[in-house]
């Protein structure tokens, strides 16, 4: 995104939901749709989606709503969609073999190109159509691939010595899904999605919740 307002990162995990479901409005033949229509979709509260909106100008018209083709164009070029973004995955166990196959079919734009695991041979196997190489290669390949970020599905010993390799290569950004806090220069950008803590917070909003 080329926005010199700073965008809050709740606001930007919300863009590509955006995305996705005011592409489902237009396969539906919606020309213009309310932020109401929109938060009953996305179980998204109007307010949220009308401040979320607010950050990047005026994306409707009061009394009017949201034309639906504006909104994806707009959100097409904020999002990148025309430019294909390669990923590199590092760590392939079960999580990792997971998402190999998956391998963001749905998103057009996001690909795997080349993964890298500790039991790798030396002159790297296939898995999923995916090539696969020893962490040692991994200064090498990521290089020669092309990749931009990478997804971490290590184990919690490795994450950060596999994050600092990443940051010496000047690697864009990490997707982390290790339970370590890991640490990254200010100049990379950093997601932790720790599935056992979003876990535990669901379980206590199920056990917590008003009868």
């Amino acid at each position: 995104m080329k926005q010199e307002v700073k965008i809050p990162q709740a606001t930007t995990k919300r863009l590509p939901l955006y995305y996705r479901f005011i592409q489902n409005f237009a396969q539906e033949g919606k020309e213009r749709i309310s932020s109401k229509e929109l938060s009953e979709a996305m179980k998204i509260d109007s307010a949220t989606i009308r401040r979320d909106f607010s950050y990047f100008g005026a994306l409707g018209k009061k009394g009017y709503g949201y034309d639906v083709q504006h909104l994806l164009t707009f959100f097409s070029q904020t999002l990148d969609q025309h430019e294909t973004t390669k990923v590199a995955l590092i760590g392939v166990g079960n999580l990792g073999n997971a998402l190999l196959k998956y391998n963001f079919q749905k998103n057009h734009n996001t690909h795997i190109v080349v993964a890298f695991d500790s039991k790798a041979p030396k002159e790297g196997k296939m898995i999923s159509n995916i090539p696969v190489y020893h962490p040692d290669l991994l200064e090498e390949k990521y290089a020669e691939y092309g990749a931009e970020l990478a997804i971490l599905t290590v184990s919690s010993r490795s994450a950060q010595k596999t994050a600092d390799r990443l940051a010496a290569m000047k690697a864009k950004g990490i997707l982390n899904f290790t339970p370590e806090r890991i640490t990254v220069p200010d100049s990379m950008q950093l997601l932790t999605i720790d599935l056992s803590v979003e876990l535990q917070a669901l379980i206590y909003l199920i056990r917590n919740q008003e009868n």
